[in-house]
């Protein structure tokens, strides 16, 4: 509407510059600020807004972060090692590679990766750069392809992928800074509010899943309580049972959408 107003949330400076681009006949009403989507009581509290009607969270890396090559997040290119989505971070996926101990990447490549080779990918790596540091994208990912049994190369698209996944989440701080920010988002809403969140991983979709249900049904009394006594009060309703899903016409525009999961949570205040 002719009133209504967005604001733009995103650390990556690049879409920062194509949003400001795709937006300029509507500067009226548009906001774009530079900053991690953790911050977003932070920063609408610095331009007096205190509450807002929608929120919608488009998770994940971007298309343009994983096409453009010098950004570091691609396995399928030879280039440095980078993966950061705020080029202001002095971290790069190349310090995780190379410093963290063969504990460690195993949790990271299990965890966030839910790759069942982790511990031999982890011992590769290890192995690895103890001959030279790992420096590039094509590197790590030859390193991880021979850490996989040939016979299961083939299964489940390239073998770097998981791996390339765990060290980005883990470089971003992608699950924490989710965890983290949704209950503040939620508060955020008016009455009748929206927040819409897209994940493009069962980690991420996890935590949506979980957090919506909290603040819908926040009791924390025992099941077997006849009447509720802890006063933790519902925040509103969950409207996605089930997850939205992409409609054939979006994953023949959009190949990439074929993970993507949306779920709707709406502000009841009392």
């Amino acid at each position: 509407s002719a009133k209504g107003s967005l604001i733009g949330i995103d650390q990556d400076e690049a879409a920062i510059k194509a949003a400001g681009e795709r937006l300029k006949d509507f500067k009226e009403n548009v906001t774009i600020i530079r900053s991690n989507y953790c911050n977003m009581k932070m920063e609408l509290q610095k331009i007096g807004i205190t509450s807002v009607d929608g929120i919608i969270l488009d998770l994940g890396v971007s298309s343009y972060q994983l096409d453009n090559k010098e950004r570091g997040f691609t396995y399928r290119e030879d280039v440095p090692l980078d993966m950061r989505m705020d080029q202001r971070n002095p971290r790069t996926a190349r310090d995780i590679v190379n410093t963290y101990s063969e504990k460690d990447l195993y949790r990271i490549i299990r965890d966030y990766g839910e790759d069942k080779f982790a511990k031999n990918i982890a011992k590769h790596i290890c192995l690895a750069r103890k001959e030279k540091p790992i420096e590039t994208t094509g590197e790590l990912a030859e390193i991880v392809k021979h850490a996989i049994p040939m016979k299961m190369r083939a299964v489940g698209g390239h073998p770097a992928k998981r791996t390339f996944q765990a060290i980005r989440i883990e470089l971003n701080q992608e699950l924490e800074v989710l965890r983290d920010s949704l209950d503040d988002m939620i508060d955020l809403l008016n009455d009748g509010g929206r927040i819409c969140v897209i994940t493009f991983h069962s980690l991420e979709d996890r935590i949506v899943k979980t957090i919506f249900r909290r603040n819908e049904n926040p009791c924390t009394c025992p099941p077997d309580f006849p009447v509720c006594v802890c006063g933790k009060k519902s925040k509103g309703r969950v409207i996605t049972r089930k997850p939205i899903l992409p409609g054939e016409e979006e994953l023949k525009n959009n190949s990439r959408s074929k993970s993507a999961k949306l779920r709707v949570f709406e502000r009841v205040k009392e």
